[in-house]
């Protein structure tokens, strides 16, 4: 990536290399974080995942402006003019002519054609000027058809599965930055400490609606690592609905040996850890060299680490090792993501409906290859963070249509009362972003006889 203190050139570098490879937009934000300085990350952030937020609100009003269409653009240009456009319309502190300078600035530095450059100009200084009169993205929402910032298909599938109503309110929340929720490490501190700690810091934190260990920041400018307590591990970050799933092992039984079977960087690992009876035995396996180093600073950050054995390995080589029968199992399987859109904005661009079967494959042979890990009785915990039903309910039916030994137990019986509305008629776990809570879908699936 092009090295650059301008956090708008960087923003453009970003969104370029994302248009092009499709690649998480995280990992591709990680990697450019060293490209400005500490003060202009925010910005940095606040650009890159704005646009994808907004991406189609921002087509229609430079389609508005602009004389030749967007799709005869080249990446940079067409990336330029939406960081620039996202300035003038949704980021109320930046004066009007540092929106427009210093994002035509850009094309300047990447040696982009004169003509090019005044073209650019042209069409931010007209936004400029006529962006009192020009459409919001709450209007445009509900006209016809409407704009909510995410592809047809997945409205459709939504809309015959929520409703319009619905359908329109999860697209608004997926469009706007969610709010900061944690985790209390329960090892080393309780909710009500914790509130006072940030209480002391100046810094505003609530309860959450549904999860007992659950805690709300509404607003906080810094990054989680300088929040009181980081350092400590008194905390985790992790969304209500991930909090939940994870509190369907209900209470483990004394020596229990437990395997979170696609552990990923430790959110629900962490959780199963305190969780963890004394003389318990907690096995993470996680094949990606990336999210495993993060799973063990996360570890040992929280103070857990010698609570879990982690495992560099793919759940199937892992099960040719002939590891011990478990009693519980986490299957926090890979998804399509589209619960947690409002988190990851790229999500809902780089999906298609086509990819759900490949999902849906990759899932049951997953729980197939888990199942054989269970002891007899053992309990098998699957979850995603997608809303379509082909990853989620069809998973579980066709896992049982195939596992007759195994039975929905109801998540009523395992999670806190306040959570107890967020159960379908399956008696699975299943959220949306319209819950306040990233979209979630988790199953209790008891072993009910030896296999």
């Amino acid at each position: 990536m092009k090295q650059s203190s301008s956090p708008r050139a960087t923003a453009v570098e970003v969104l370029c290399l994302w248009a092009t490879t499709h690649n998480s937009i995280d990992l591709l934000f990680q990697a450019a974080l060293s490209k400005v300085t500490d003060i202009d990350r925010a910005l940095l952030k606040s650009l890159v995942y704005g646009v994808l937020r907004q991406k189609e609100y921002l087509d229609h009003i430079i389609r508005r402006f602009a004389k030749h269409p967007l799709r005869s653009m080249k990446p940079r240009t067409l990336m330029t003019l939406r960081i620039g456009v996202y300035q003038l319309l949704f980021c109320s502190r930046i004066p009007e002519s540092a929106a427009v300078n210093a994002t035509v600035n850009t094309l300047k530095e990447a040696g982009q054609p004169q003509w090019l450059i005044g073209f650019a100009n042209g069409i931010l200084r007209a936004i400029a000027r006529g962006r009192a009169h020009l459409p919001t993205p709450e209007q445009l929402a509900t006209g016809d058809p409407p704009i909510l910032n995410h592809p047809a298909w997945l409205i459709e599938r939504w809309q015959a599965q929520f409703g319009e109503e619905t359908t329109r309110t999860i697209c608004q929340l997926n469009n706007a930055e969610p709010l900061l929720t944690l985790r209390v490490n329960t090892r080393r501190t309780s909710r009500s400490a914790l509130i006072n700690l940030f209480t002391k810091a100046g810094i505003g934190a609530a309860p959450g609606g549904y999860s007992p260990l659950s805690l709300i920041i509404p607003t906080y400018p810094g990054g989680v690592a300088s929040l009181p307590g980081y350092v400590e591990g008194y905390f985790q970050v992790q969304d209500e609905a991930p909090q939940l799933a994870t509190m369907l092992t209900g209470n483990l039984p004394a020596r229990s040996r437990v395997l979170d079977a696609c552990a990923g960087v430790g959110g629900k690992t962490s959780h199963l850890a305190e969780m963890l009876p004394p003389d318990g035995q907690l096995i993470a396996v996680e094949p990606d060299t990336r999210r495993y180093s993060l799973l063990r600073e996360n570890l040992q950050r929280l103070g857990l680490s010698e609570h879990v054995r982690c495992v560099r390995n793919d759940l199937g080589s892992f099960a040719q090792t002939n590891p011990q029968p478990f009693d519980c199992i986490l299957v926090d399987a890979p998804c399509s993501g589209t619960g947690v859109i409002r988190r990851q904005p790229d999500i809902r661009w780089n999906r298609k409906a086509e990819d759900l079967p490949q999902y849906q494959q990759k899932q049951l042979h997953l729980l197939d290859t888990a199942a054989t890990l269970l002891k007899p009785g053992g309990k098998l915990i699957y979850a995603t963070c997608s809303l379509e039903p082909e990853e989620n309910s069809e998973v579980i039916n066709r896992f049982c249509t195939m596992h007759p030994g195994f039975a929905i137990q109801p998540a009523a019986q395992l999670l806190p009362e306040r959570a107890k509305k967020l159960i379908d008629s399956q008696d699975c776990f299943r959220t949306t972003p319209a819950d306040g809570l990233d979209g979630f879908f988790a199953a209790c699936l008891q072993h009910a006889h030896s296999l």
